[in-house]
């Protein structure tokens, strides 16, 4: 059976806390790495009744996608509801594991599960996140020893390494023919490959040179289309039976009748990218909390340019994600990990009157 710290490595591997944004809380909030792991739990909320049901599972880690303790605090007293719910999961030998924004922009993260649930294709980022360039490493060393040498700091890079030979040249030194090796390598494995350099040569000549970044498959929401173009009543019918049941349900700004072909997802609060939805052509943006001024703003100043805002639930459009990370972690795991997704909903809105 897997420990705790493998689990991690497989969501972090899949989401790293490098991406999350610096404001955020992701990681895991307690837990002992040790310790081994048979059943897991899902949900997007770290709230008494998904605690209950992790305990009732005998699962040893929670995984939610929002933070338990999202604000500095300075004190998990029980006396406190998030540090009563923090010492009921050590007590009962759960870990608590959180992957937040950098789910978000993920490749495939939260808005990708929400995009493939209302059935988009060729999905795109809608607002992507440059990835940063590799770093080129410039070294000479003497030219029988290149080969040899370029085997080494291929290794210390890790895998996937990242590496490619970018060119040679051939120079006199004082006593000794040496080469010019260009290689690029991840930024984040530049000190480990200079280490390993050092320890093959005395004092290396070298140079470490930033490349731009360069355009990712990660990033904010996604953009696509529909497999058949509809109307904006046909799309919110469609999105009402795709995503899962809150008393919130499904609302839209727009005409109904209006043709939707092109849609704009973004889970949880996706308000700060409707431009972006609008100068990817969507015909429709599907997210959650939108405000008054925001969606009437959007909906009558635009004139033949105006998009139709689709708002769900915030839950609902991130509960999706649960689903697909628990595809992948059985692939992962096997049958060594049972892995179960919530039938929580954590939705705070529970009555609706039209």
């Amino acid at each position: 059976m897997p420990q705790l710290a493998e689990v991690i490595a497989a969501l972090e591997g899949w989401f790293d806390p490098g991406w999350a944004e610096s404001w955020d809380a992701v990681g895991l909030t307690c837990g002992d790495p040790a310790a081994d792991v048979t059943r897991v739990v899902l949900a997007v909320d770290a709230v008494p009744t998904t605690v209950a049901e992790a305990e009732a599972d005998g699962a040893q880690l929670l995984l939610t996608h929002h933070p338990l303790l999202l604000t500095a605090v300075h004190s998990v007293a029980a006396t406190d509801p998030k540090g009563g719910l923090v010492h009921r999961m050590i007590r009962a030998g759960i870990a608590h594991y959180v992957a937040h924004t950098n789910a978000d922009v993920a490749d495939p993260g939260v808005s990708d599960a929400l995009a493939d649930r209302v059935g988009l294709t060729d999905v795109r980022p809608l607002v992507g996140d440059p990835e940063e360039g590799p770093a080129k490493l410039v070294v000479y060393v003497p030219t029988d020893d290149a080969a040899h040498l370029i085997q080494v700091l291929t290794a210390a890079a890790g895998a996937p390494s990242g590496w490619s030979t970018v060119g040679v040249a051939t120079r006199q030194a004082e006593r000794e023919a040496q080469t010019r090796v260009e290689l690029a390598v991840n930024r984040r494995a530049v000190p480990a490959v200079l280490g390993a350099l050092h320890r093959e040569r005395d004092e290396p000549v070298y140079d470490v040179l930033a490349q731009l970044p360069v355009a990712g498959s990660r990033g904010t929401g996604r953009v696509g289309e529909l497999p058949d173009p509809t109307t904006l009543y046909g799309f919110v019918s469609q999105a009402v039976h795709a995503l899962p049941r809150t008393a919130w349900g499904v609302r839209a700004a727009g005409d109904p009748d209006r043709p939707v072909r092109r849609v704009a997802v973004c889970g949880g609060s996706g308000a700060p990218f409707i431009e972006a939805a609008r100068r990817a052509g969507a015909d429709a943006y599907l997210t959650a909390d939108l405000k008054h001024h925001t969606t009437l703003e959007a909906v009558t100043e635009r004139g033949p340019a105006a998009m139709a805002l689709v708002d769900a639930a915030h839950w609902a459009t991130e509960a999706p994600w649960l689903d697909a990370v628990a595809v992948r972690l059985r692939e992962r795991f096997g049958t060594t990990v049972n892995v179960t997704v919530s039938a929580t909903v954590t939705d705070p809105w529970t009555l609706h009157m039209s």
